[in-house]
């Protein structure tokens, strides 16, 4: 038999904990110390103690850093995969288990494109762990849906936005994907002159990354479907009646994405930005930490949402 405490020896129980993997994230985040410093409540000298630890810890290097900017290393890319879902889990698991009973009702806002797509599987998985707590949803366009929560008409609020748009004090960012070019498999729309666009009105972001990328190729373009329901778009995508900019994580099933080979530009990328209310109301605070969550598990591929266009 082997000695007692043998294989205790041979372990080495290294860990990171919660609040280095938070303040890493809010680093990427963020872009910089100083910002990062602000968002988890700490000073810069802090918050680099805290990289200096993790990085003993972990034996490698997560950021490359100069006077102006802080980038990840190729192992920081790791990293932040396995941090993001340790936080969301985190979290997920806290609001499983430790506020099961509470009650309440909040007021929910999200845009066409995701609402039809993403959120009726968060909002499922959150009524399984808080049974007691009533989401009133509203769907609407990003820009529709900054005004209500600026109106006080909604708690918690998702919008699309360009990354050069500035950030209220109640607004953080949960996603930013590129934005691509989407047309049916085989089709020819994207051989169209004027080519045939499927989007929304101004003040649209995906729209307006295309419109300036198109303006600045030079290529003639019109809007073939205007229309602000995203299962419209798509209809019209797959019937090859037109293509569109959506983000890469909505290209599925019988969409592909365009870009080069076709003659198209580079778009540049949206971001899912949340708004939450700031109120002494955990049931508000929990939703918005199960939408943190999901938002995590979808980019790393651990959340199953089926298509809501067959």
């Amino acid at each position: 038999m082997n000695a007692p405490g043998k294989l205790e020896n041979m372990v080495i129980p290294l860990q990171l904990d919660s609040d280095l993997l938070r303040t890493f994230v809010a680093i990427v985040e963020s872009g910089s110390f100083s910002k990062a410093a602000q968002r988890v409540f700490r000073t810069p000298s802090a918050i680099s103690m805290q990289v200096k630890k993790m990085e003993e810890l972990l034996g490698v290097s997560v950021f490359d850093r100069d006077s102006r900017s802080v980038t990840l290393t190729p192992n920081g890319e790791v990293l932040l995969s396995y941090a993001r879902r340790i936080l969301a889990l985190n979290q997920e698991m806290m609001a499983r288990f430790v506020t099961p009973d509470m009650a309440g009702t909040v007021r929910f806002g999200a845009p066409d494109d995701y609402g039809t797509r993403l959120i009726p599987h968060i909002l499922k998985k959150f009524s399984v762990s808080h049974p007691n707590v009533m989401v009133d949803v509203v769907i609407d366009s990003s820009s529709r849906i900054a005004e209500r929560f600026r109106a006080g008409t909604l708690d918690v609020a998702l919008m699309n936005a360009m990354p050069g748009n500035p950030l209220d004090g109640d607004t953080e960012v949960l996603l930013e994907e590129p934005l691509v070019w989407t047309g049916v498999r085989g089709g020819k729309a994207h051989a169209c002159s004027p080519l045939p666009l499927a989007m929304w009105e101004h003040g649209c972001a995906w729209r307006a990354s295309a419109v300036e990328a198109l303006d600045d190729a030079g290529i003639p373009y019109r809007v073939a479907y205007m229309s602000g329901n995203y299962a419209v778009q798509i209809a019209a995508i797959e019937a090859d009646l037109a293509i569109a900019p959506i983000p890469a994580l909505l290209v599925e099933g019988a969409l592909v994405r365009l870009g080069h080979a076709q003659g198209l530009p580079e778009l540049k990328t949206t971001q899912i930005r949340m708004m939450t209310r700031d109120v002494d109301d955990c049931a508000v605070r929990a939703v918005a930490n199960h939408v943190h969550s999901c938002i995590e598990a979808w980019k790393a591929g651990e959340l199953d949402c089926c298509p809501a266009i067959a």
